[in-house]
């Protein structure tokens, strides 16, 4: 299964890595984890290769990621094999590579293009072919005074291409609008939502890539977590620096609720739960890049599965729309 991401003609695979996961332990200035815990740089590094091998060419990743670690090992996964894949990053926050703190949003033109050139230094690579926005609710005004430098970056050859990684549809909208190589949007999108979102059918009307992050619910999705669950605090969803899926380390239980009422619908036909939930986002729309959270070769090739599953069916998203409606 292929998709393009949006007007810019670039061809990816159905999902995408994501590689949050991958960059290891970041913190907040007071001690709060963002990262999911300690990572094997190189079970990463498998990971990454396998994801290659079945087939996955995107992968997604943000400078901020373990403090620029996840881009650095990303970049020794891909040693060699760069024009095999597409690489999507992002920009807009301040960190201390050493410390590995998270210190503040970063934007502006100049902060951009240093923000760029660093990426670049920290991927080995000369251009970067999505280049993503990551302050999710920045004002819509102060962020388009970057379109124009964007526009300079991919005329200069740096980026192919740009989004915006946000939940709000104005945000979306605007540079969809407002950007000629602006052809992605990322963000927050899984079978908990229950049916197509207002950012989705911003991206299916301008004809930008809607890229899924939290495809699988953080988690939850795996079919991993239960009501005992128990999330340390080096984890984001036990640090308390994510309290939407989890609440103290613990899954919220109506989103546990959700997760059961579907369960069955997402199973069907010899898939795992997660790629039930991959073929949902499919399903829903033809403009959805998933891109789930990897660390492991064991979860790439879970993930990838789905690859060969495909999409649920027109009758099976309606179902799962009424099962959710119910739940809820």
């Amino acid at each position: 299964m292929r998709r393009t991401l949006g007007r810019s003609g670039i061809e990816v695979s159905g999902i995408g890595m994501g590689c949050w996961a991958i960059g290891g332990p970041f913190f907040t200035t007071d001690g709060t984890a963002l990262g999911w815990g300690e990572v094997d740089d190189d079970e990463s590094v498998r990971a990454v290769h396998r994801a290659l091998d079945l087939g996955v060419t995107f992968f997604d990743t943000a400078d901020l990621y373990g403090a620029g670690h996840s881009e650095r090992v990303l970049s020794r996964a891909l040693e060699g094999r760069r024009d095999q894949v597409v690489i999507a990053t992002k920009w807009g926050n301040r960190f201390d590579e050493d410390t590995k703190v998270f210190t503040g949003p970063g934007h502006g033109p100049r902060y951009l293009r240093d923000a760029v050139e660093a990426s670049l230094r920290r991927l080995g690579t000369d251009y970067i072919d999505l280049y993503q926005f990551h302050l999710n609710d920045h004002p819509v005004d102060s962020a388009a005074e970057q379109l124009e430098a964007l526009e300079s970056l991919v005329e200069a050859g740096k980026i192919r291409a740009y989004g915006w990684s946000t939940d709000f549809p104005d945000r979306a909208e605007a540079w969809g609008a407002g950007g000629e190589h602006c052809t992605a949007v990322q963000h927050d999108f899984s079978v908990m939502k229950g049916g197509k979102t207002d950012v989705v059918e911003v991206c299916e009307r301008l004809n930008l890539a809607c890229i899924n992050r939290g495809p699988l619910a953080m988690g939850l999705l795996t079919g991993k977590y239960t009501a005992e669950t128990k999330v340390g605090p080096d984890d984001i969803r036990g640090s308390g620096g994510e309290k939407t899926l989890f609440e103290d380390g613990r899954p919220v239980p109506e989103y546990l609720a959700r997760l059961e009422a579907v369960r069955d619908v997402l199973t069907s036909e010899g898939r795992t739960l997660a790629q039930g939930a991959l073929g949902w986002l499919w399903a829903v729309s033809d403009a959805t890049v998933p891109i789930p959270g990897c660390r492991t070769a064991a979860q790439v090739e879970e993930n990838a599965g789905a690859l060969e599953k495909g999409p649920l069916t027109a009758a099976q998203v309606e179902e799962v729309a009424k099962l959710l409606a119910a739940a809820s």
